[in-house]
């Protein structure tokens, strides 16, 4: 008969990728080490060992979650049903969000999955291969013509540059919100930068 779980169990597995995001994000996986993510969660190493077999399963679970959310936002979207432009809008919102509220775990992704076994890195990039064809799919229904050109994929890994790498400067607390700036990436996307709203609201298309 299995064996139930602890009260708690699941939580604790949370805690511990939370800190393990914030520990690879801060001074990479492999300068982290198995006895620095059990002291962050306040466990024995040999505890941290019952809910994680080793360092890269823990890498693992950070990137597949974070994946996993992205493909989920971006099913969520879809059934929303949009027309175009806001459809790719609200990706764009949708997006710059999630990195908000996960940069320890996108800063994880873009910069650790290569310490991946390479199946396993394959399973995390055909995640972000689909998260880049939605957004692709979404700027297509915007300018048919660039399905044709093949440039629709360039400028879907345009558009992730811009936002990607938000966390590296914009600051939690300071004037500018994630909120705005996520207007701001969507003016400059549809109308370059002479439609970018300088009160944080897009400008009207004259």
């Amino acid at each position: 008969m299995p064996r139930k779980r602890a009260a708690g169990y699941d939580n604790q597995r949370e805690t511990i990728i939370e800190q393990a995001a914030a520990l690879f994000a801060r001074n990479g996986f492999a300068g982290t080490s198995m006895n620095e993510v059990a002291l962050a969660c306040g466990l024995s190493k040999a505890s941290l060992y019952h809910y994680y077999t080793d360092k890269h399963q823990l890498l693992m679970t950070i990137c597949e979650g974070h994946i996993d959310r992205l493909c989920a936002l971006v099913d969520e979207v879809a059934q929303q049903d949009l027309p175009p432009e806001p459809r790719l809008r609200l990706l764009i919102q949708r997006f710059v969000e999630e990195y908000r509220d996960a940069q320890n775990e996108h800063r994880v992704l873009t910069e650790d999955v290569r310490f991946l076994a390479p199946e396993d890195q394959e399973s995390i990039l055909a995640g972000e291969r689909k998260v880049v064809r939605a957004v692709a799919d979404a700027m297509c229904a915007v300018r048919p013509e660039l399905d044709r050109s093949r440039m629709a994929k360039p400028l879907a890994m345009l558009l992730f540059g811009m936002i990607n790498w938000m966390f590296m400067w914009l600051k939690p607390d300071g004037e500018l919100t994630h909120e705005r700036m996520a207007v701001v990436v969507s003016d400059l996307l549809f109308g370059g930068i002479g439609a970018v709203g300088l009160d944080g609201v897009p400008r009207k298309k004259r």
